[in-house]
């Protein structure tokens, strides 16, 4: 058995919406100190939907299918959905990560949950902090 499908290797060597949004007005970028891997998210919203998206990722072939799987599923979704996406959500629409790559998936959920908080914040628009696990202005705040 191969160790990574077909999907991930497809994202891997064609990798969907690389690069930079220049007004984009949601930003959000996390890394993983163990591995090195960074992600940085691009998000041009308009109306509560995201209609444009686009990620710079800097790490393993996982990473970059990962992101790029990501950007898929939410691009022209509603905030509300895009917030609902998992790890585990991407990394089944990838048709599977290995064990020791499932941070990767991780990372994308991370990134995108902090472009939409970059939104909200820079937009002073009030949202429900629990669904921002490292919202670090608010520690154990729930509204």
């Amino acid at each position: 058995m191969a160790l990574y499908s077909e999907k991930v290797m497809d994202h891997f060597r064609n990798p969907r919406n690389v690069g930079v949004l220049e007004d984009a007005n949601g930003v959000g970028e996390v890394g993983n100190a163990k591995c090195g891997d960074i992600m940085k998210i691009y998000l041009k919203i308009e109306n509560d939907v995201i209609v444009d998206v686009k990620f710079e990722t800097f790490g393993c072939g996982s990473a970059i299918a990962s992101s790029s799987m990501a950007t898929e599923l939410i691009k022209g979704k509603p905030l509300a959905e895009a917030l609902q996406l998992t790890n585990k959500a991407v990394a089944e629409a990838l048709d599977g990560l290995p064990p020791h790559k499932m941070h990767c998936s991780v990372l994308a959920e991370e990134a995108i949950k902090a472009a939409i908080k970059d939104y909200y914040d820079q937009n002073g628009i009030e949202y429900d902090h629990s669904q921002f696990p490292d919202c670090a202005h608010c520690e154990g705040c729930h509204l």
